[in-house]
């Protein structure tokens, strides 16, 4: 994959690639994200009906309830999580939700935290790949033939 590439603070190890789901708002995930089917129900986010599942979640932050630690950890148990997660501020109810996966379903869950400018610089439908040591590389995904 061609494109940027950026180093980022690793909240949660692991390796994760899909098209970027993108927004500049923060989401809260316990009320915000269906675990049974990973789409996005919160109807008052920019991101209402979007699914989750395989891409790269690219938001600011986690807002709300710490119950949403366990809402992140059905969607993990259930196949229905985001590849990967990529904010600009440490999440620790997504950073506990993924960790507890880890050890109770062996399911990974990669966040990093970018600097405010890779950040920004994430588009819908870039091209995203997380990698253990907190490189992100993006690139814009590529048309189908």
């Amino acid at each position: 994959m061609m494109g940027r590439r950026w180093t980022g603070k690793v909240v949660v190890a692991g390796s994760a690639e899909g098209p970027a789901l993108v927004s500049a708002e923060p989401i809260s995930l316990w009320g915000g994200l269906d675990p049974r089917t990973g789409e996005i129900i919160d109807r008052r986010h920019d991101l209402s009906g979007a699914v989750v599942t395989g891409c790269v979640l690219v938001v600011p932050g986690g807002r709300g309830s710490s119950t949403g630690s366990a809402v992140l950890l059905e969607s993990l148990r259930a196949g229905t999580a985001p590849g990967g997660i990529v904010n600009l501020r440490t999440d620790p109810i997504a950073a506990l939700g993924a960790i507890v996966a880890e050890v109770l379903y062996g399911r990974s869950l990669p966040i990093v935290v970018l600097p405010k400018e890779a950040f920004d610089s994430i588009k819908p439908g870039d091209r995203v790949a997380i990698e253990p040591d907190g490189t992100v590389r993006v690139g814009a995904e590529k048309p189908e033939t």
